[in-house]
């Protein structure tokens, strides 16, 4: 009896003995991890323990363990003691790299082949970790090699009304444009199609049929001056035009480029193709009761000169607009003009509201067939990507 108390004690002791070291190991560990953790001490007197994700000088992102990413004021920092090397920008285009410290108002970068050096806390314009630093290097070679997929943003506007009743109506409009920026280049592609019809009479009639569309690539030579080629196509069935072909291009100007605003000017030539297919028109005077006209090729070299304004009004709203002129320098002469404008506001990330006017007018066009086509539309706006529109 007095045995198996005693071992049952001794059971005990050891129990309390390997809890007592479990404890102590974790205390140790504990402190490493706090030991080998960046530490940020604010000058109110809290602590931050983790690891420092990136700092742009008015903002610092630290990884806790429990708290996630927490972000704080620069200016609300005291001191900085970083265990992980830290790519340290300074005024004036130096980067630094190593562990960090600070104090009395200096940071401190623990340099492997120049030692520790110190600037004035004031002077840093940037802090990223390793991780980091390789995920802007990444990005940096992305946009200086980019690939033919990059980039691309674009949106689809649709416009629809329909009426019933006294009258049978349908108008329909849908617009795509995709747009690739980078530093040195712009590939746009870009469609409209315009579809309405009157279904109060029998059969019904058609009262729009059109489909516009292009590609168009810029190329910087400078930071003001581009050049730029173009293919567009257009086919009007109320028109009678089967389809237009125009290849051109020239040089142009970026007259404003700020964050907010490009306005440019352009100028160059094209090559215009037209094919009209026969058509007939009511007689006048019948007999006949209708005259015949026969398809129609023009084709003719042409002058083009235009402006192009892309502009944020607000945090939600922009505003685009271009026109664009084609005097005629050979073949049937006379000119033509292209003006698009568009207003658009979101309403979250990926949908707005947008307002369209846009007017397409040809100076000599054949007999019977009006020269101006406006379209006035409104709808929604789909958008897709984060590149520059």
């Amino acid at each position: 009896m007095g045995a198996t108390i005693s071992q049952g004690a001794s059971l005990r002791e050891a129990s309390v003995r390997k809890a007592g070291l479990l404890l102590l190991f974790l205390l140790i560990v504990g402190s490493c991890v706090d030991l080998f953790a960046d530490q940020i001490v604010l000058k109110n007197g809290d602590r931050l323990s983790g690891a420092v994700v990136r700092s742009d000088a008015k903002t610092l992102l630290i990884k806790t363990e429990f708290e996630g990413d927490v972000t704080v004021q620069w200016a609300a920092i005291d001191t900085i003691a970083s265990t992980q090397p830290l790519h340290v920008g300074l005024k004036g285009g130096q980067m630094i790299v190593g562990p960090v410290t600070t104090s009395d108002g200096a940071i401190h970068i623990a340099s492997q082949p120049a030692g520790v050096v110190t600037a004035p806390k004031d002077s840093v314009e940037l802090l990223r970790s390793d991780a980091e630093q390789a995920a802007y290097d990444a990005e940096i070679d992305r946009l200086r090699h980019p690939h033919l997929l990059d980039f691309w943003a674009g949106f689809f506007d649709t416009g629809l009304s329909l009426t019933r009743g006294n009258s049978a109506t349908l108008n329909y409009t849908l617009s795509a444009k995709a747009v690739r920026t980078t530093d040195r280049d712009k590939f746009t592609v870009y469609t409209t199609e315009i579809y309405g019809k009157n279904d109060n009479t029998s059969p019904g009639q058609t009262i729009a049929n059109e489909i516009r569309g292009g590609v168009r690539g810029d190329v910087n030579f400078t930071p003001r001056f581009f050049g730029f080629g173009f293919t567009d196509f257009d086919s009007n069935a109320l028109q009678h035009l089967d389809l237009q072909n125009v290849l051109g291009g020239g040089v142009g100007f970026h007259a404003v480029k700020t964050m907010n605003a490009t306005f440019d000017l352009s100028g160059g030539g094209s090559y215009n193709q037209e094919f009209f297919s026969a058509y007939s028109l009511p007689n006048p005077t019948p007999p006949p009761p209708s005259n015949l006209f026969a398809a129609v090729t023009l084709r003719n070299a042409e002058i083009v000169a235009g402006e192009e304004l892309d502009a944020k009004i607000s945090g939600r709203t922009t505003f685009s607009e271009n026109f664009t002129v084609y005097p005629g320098i050979t073949g049937p002469r006379g000119y033509r003009f292209t003006f698009n404008s568009t207003a658009s506001t979101k309403l979250n990330n990926w949908l707005g509201w947008q307002g369209t006017f846009s007017d397409n007018f040809l100076s000599k066009p054949p007999f019977g067939i009006k020269g101006n086509d406006l379209l006035l539309s409104t709808g929604l706006r789909l958008t897709f990507g984060k590149g520059s529109l």
